[in-house]
């Protein structure tokens, strides 16, 4: 039986300012529609948004409103101008205040700005959750009646960039424990030609079990050149270190390891591996195919898993399958290190559902896109939906403890504790 998720604690509901009762009571004289609460609230926006711009420009010319102006002062006040300006609740009409020698800055509203903080986010969130332009124009129009150009959307996610580049290129941890890479494919428009790329995410481990995605790349191709440089890029921002790196098989990884980080350890996804032999075999025979493959991955020493290997090849799923047991002998020197760990560190490193689970919540914000215009859009996109799925991580991968004091016995100095990072 599922368990319930516990209620979480409702925030504190702030005490009303001195006044504010008295105020309510005028406005609040009966019952009211949704539409009239709106316009209250509306109403209470802009005259909040004006009286911060009249204490704005209070403090720029050094008196307040309704004072002398001081002999001193060559400068006043110089009445307002109208200005429409979107926020989360529609275009809003407001009275800007000016002065008579044109200095005056406002920074709430900048003087050739037209959106107010609120509007941009709401954007951006419809963005990072899968909505076309097209539909956050049309979504703005229905609930804000207000009709915004595709370039002017694009203008407010474009500025989402900056974060990505300052994401890209943030230090890292010296050590991560174990590093998962995969990738997942879209189409993105190049040369007026839609062509499938490759997006490799690496998500690490840290010391003290706790998430964390380290980048995202596109590449047309993979192979070793390509991994070298992701190695390189991670080494630049401060990685010395990954203690087993784990993938399904991606080309060229091997090599370019090897030059990179030389004392990690290679581990291919024994999960990836199974649903690869399965898929040779019809849906009624899944099960069978499973259950005579266990003694291989669940045995306690390499020679054990390679005479449960041979066995396997040798009886009656064998066989009948001898595509199985040869995928199997094709990875077996990035399968045999498995049996090297305890089993505690064997639970982390079994699979990579961990970041097949990141993959999949990606791709399913990404589905609704026929293709990409550029390899920034796409950036831009899974970043934004990488943004929204690790902020609800907050705690450690299960059975981290029991593998955190093995890994710290296996590696010794080269593991640092989270305590001392």
């Amino acid at each position: 039986m599922p368990r319930k998720k516990p209620k979480l604690p409702l925030p504190p509901v702030a005490e009303l300012p001195a006044g504010a009762q008295q105020w309510l009571d005028q406005v609040v004289t009966g019952p009211m529609t949704a539409g009239g609460v709106e316009e209250v609230m509306r109403g209470i926006k802009k005259a909040l948004i004006e009286r911060a711009l009249q204490a704005e420009l209070s403090h720029h010319l050094g008196y307040a409103e309704g004072e002398a102006k001081p002999e001193a002062s060559a400068n006043q006040r110089n009445g307002t101008s109208g200005k429409t300006v979107l926020t989360d609740d529609g275009p809003l009409r407001i009275d800007v205040p000016r002065d008579r020698s044109g200095q005056f800055e406002p920074q709430l509203i900048g003087k050739h700005e037209r959106r107010f903080t609120g509007f941009d986010d709401r954007i951006i969130a419809m963005y990072a959750r899968g909505m076309s332009v097209r539909e956050i124009q049309a979504f703005l129009l229905q609930m804000y009646h207000t009709d915004v150009s595709a370039d002017f959307i694009s203008q407010v996610t474009d500025a989402v960039m900056d974060e990505v580049l300052q994401w890209q290129s943030r230090p890292l941890e010296a050590v991560y424990p174990v590093v998962f890479f995969d990738a997942l494919r879209v189409k993105i428009r190049e040369d007026a030609v839609v062509r499938n790329k490759a997006v490799y995410l690496a998500l690490g481990i840290r010391a003290d079990g706790s998430r964390d995605v380290l980048g995202l790349w596109i590449e047309q191709t993979e192979g070793a050149k390509f991994w070298l440089k992701v190695f390189n890029d991670l080494k630049v921002r401060g990685c010395n270190d990954i203690l087993i790196a784990v993938t399904d098989g991606l080309k060229g990884m091997g090599e370019a390891l090897a030059v990179a980080y030389p004392r990690s350890t290679l581990q291919t996804c024994i999960v990836h591996l199974l649903r690869n032999s399965l898929s040779y075999a019809g849906y009624r025979e899944r099960k069978a195919l499973a259950d005579a493959l266990k003694p291989i991955y669940q045995a306690v020493s390499v020679e054990a898993a390679e005479a449960a290997l041979e066995g396997f090849a040798e009886g009656e799923w064998g066989q009948r399958f001898p595509t199985v047991a040869a995928a199997w002998r094709r990875a077996w020197e990035e399968v045999i290190p498995f049996f090297a760990f305890p089993p505690e560190v064997r639970r982390v490193i079994y699979t990579t559902n961990a970041i097949e689970s990141l993959n999949a919540r990606v791709r399913k914000i990404i589905k609704t896109r026929g293709h990409f215009p550029t390899d920034e859009a796409a950036t831009k996109l899974i970043w934004l939906a990488l943004r929204n799925i690790t902020a609800e991580w907050k705690s450690a991968i299960t059975y981290w403890k029991a593998a955190m004091n093995q890994f710290a016995i296996l590696y010794g100095e080269r593991f640092i504790p989270a305590v001392t990072r």
